[in-house]
């Protein structure tokens, strides 16, 4: 995905998730000891590379500048049910399986070029398989789910709780709000003239 393409999909996320008082993930998330996630610190750094190739470093940071690994873990253990903990831990064991069995070697390992191809496999596998489960394509681009652990519905597929999760670590971050969208800790008045150029910046406020 081109950084222009995700910061279209981010801004409507954006408008509705940090409207509010504290709404970035860096004011709100306490402090949490990662021996309480149930994440240890090689799943970090795998998910910090993960993210990595989700949203890239280019002229601006990249998901690893965020530490959105640390994050992630966070989420998971304190906001996923049981189930969505379930699918995703599996998700990631899935990554590394196919990573193996396409190109020989564990993921950290694989070249950009090999990644990236292996991730526009899974996400396309994702649309098509929330598609079949009737999942909308805006879950991508939601809050991090708090599925009613009773439910029978179908979960997202993995990759998508990936993209999702590593979407919102990164843009609720200090380093995804202040380096790559426009951040005003207390907004002003409401202008609805205010002049915006194509490839302006969104606001994470």
């Amino acid at each position: 995905m081109q950084r222009r393409d995700l910061l279209k999909l981010i801004a409507a996320t954006t408008g509705t998730m940090m409207v509010g008082g504290n709404a970035l993930a860096y004011e709100i998330v306490p402090p949490v000891p990662l021996s309480d996630t149930g994440f240890s610190k090689e799943d970090v750094s795998l998910l910090n590379e993960m993210g990595e190739v989700i949203i890239p470093k280019t002229d601006t940071p990249g998901a690893k500048a965020a530490n959105v690994g640390e994050t992630m873990a966070v989420l998971v253990a304190d906001c996923y049910t049981p189930l969505l903990q379930k699918t995703f831990k599996a998700g990631l064991q899935q990554i590394s399986r196919r990573s193996k069995e396409e190109f020989g070697k564990d993921f950290l390992l694989l070249s950009k070029e090999q990644k990236t191809q292996l991730f526009n496999a899974l996400d396309t596998e994702a649309k098509a398989a929330n598609l079949a489960n009737g999942i909308p394509t805006y879950i991508e681009t939601s809050k991090p789910n708090r599925w009613d652990p009773d439910t029978d519905k179908p979960t997202p597929h993995y990759f998508t709780l990936l993209k999702q999760l590593t979407l919102y670590c990164f843009f609720t971050s200090k380093v995804g709000a202040t380096k790559v969208l426009r951040y005003v800790a207390i907004p002003g008045y409401y202008d609805g003239e205010y002049p915006y150029k194509e490839g302006d910046k969104a606001w994470a406020t």
